[in-house]
């Protein structure tokens, strides 16, 4: 049986062990696959199994490819297949739900808190003089916010967002939440709003909804005007969330306070993107669901789908 790993290095850059996987078959992995069909389809040659993160399977590289019969996502986000094509070939998808939970909960938390506290900017500050020279004890550049009371609105609210609910909770702040249908929650300190209304009231507004056509560039120019002045907005879920150029006006205009993305729309980060040089603008790349233990877990899962696969029992199947 064999398996090609078309883009493993950044679930793997050398600090977890395929073993597992090579167990399993005759195992090729590449570190990085161009976007580029000819290489793709080079790549899976006659495969029966691949396993993908971010290198695009569209229709015509699925139709191109008759003996692949199950693609294992190494992650949640399944936009790079073409799922109506997969099915069409009878091939399983997997993904990987759930696997990253706490560490995106925390890389949310991560990046409101350096937005509210700055903790960054004083700690260079510190490390230039500017403490040592201060003619008083205590001194801040920038801004400083207390979370408490205020309005989180969480967009979307599948398990990452509602640990960050409870974060929230524990922040003392209020949480509300929309979600594309409605969705019982078992703690009563928040609730259920419609879209409308988690714009209007929302301090925070933090993203955790998939990207599909309806959720396309929903933070845009019209929605943004719905928002309260000062509004901030926390992306750890994926960059085409935010039309970017809207955005990127509205914190240089300051009606969005801050922006604090873990995503973009275009990765590795385009040099023009208008983010770059916005105010008030937090950016990491894309390194929520990277602390080593959660990318263990991550290859656990991965290896235990094929497994269910192999057993004739698949798990964690997408379809469209």
């Amino acid at each position: 049986m064999k398996i090609v790993v078309l883009d493993g290095y950044a679930l793997n850059p050398g600090d977890l062990s395929w073993k597992p996987l090579k167990n399993m078959g005759d195992v090729t992995i590449y570190d990085r696959t161009p976007h580029d069909q000819t290489e793709i389809l080079k790549r899976i040659g006659d495969a029966e199994i691949v396993f993908d993160n971010k290198t695009p399977l569209d229709a015509e590289i699925l139709n191109r490819t008759p003996n692949l019969k199950y693609i294992g996502i190494l992650s949640t986000g399944y936009d790079i297949i073409d799922l109506a094509a997969a099915k069409q070939n009878d091939i399983v998808v997997t993904n990987i739900p759930a696997y990253g939970t706490d560490a995106v909960a925390q890389h949310t938390f991560a990046l409101l808190l350096e937005i509210t506290n700055r903790v960054g900017l004083h700690n260079q500050l510190v490390h230039d003089g500017v403490w040592a020279k201060s003619p008083d004890y205590t001194f801040w550049d920038a801004p400083l916010v207390e979370l408490r009371d205020k309005t989180v609105g969480l967009f979307g609210f599948g398990k990452i967002a509602q640990q960050v609910a409870r974060l929230a909770h524990a922040f003392s702040m209020k949480v509300i939440y929309y979600n594309h249908r409605p969705k019982p929650f078992d703690e009563d300190w928040a609730t259920q709003v419609d879209m409308d209304a988690l714009f209007a009231q929302s301090d925070i507004i933090s993203m955790h909804t998939p990207l599909t056509p309806e959720t396309n560039q929903i933070i845009d120019c019209d929605n943004i005007t719905k928002m309260k002045d000062g509004v901030i907005i926390i992306n750890t879920a994926r960059g085409g969330l935010i039309e970017e150029e809207s955005t990127a006006d509205a914190l240089n205009s300051g009606k969005i306070a801050a922006l604090g993305t873990d995503v973009a729309s275009h990765e590795p980060i385009n040099q023009d993107n208008p983010l770059l040089s916005s105010k008030n603008t937090f950016i990491t790349p894309h390194i929520a669901w990277a602390p080593l233990s959660t990318r263990a877990r991550l290859l656990d899962i991965a290896i235990d789908n094929f497994q269910a696969y192999l057993d004739g029992k698949p798990v964690n199947t997408v379809e469209e």
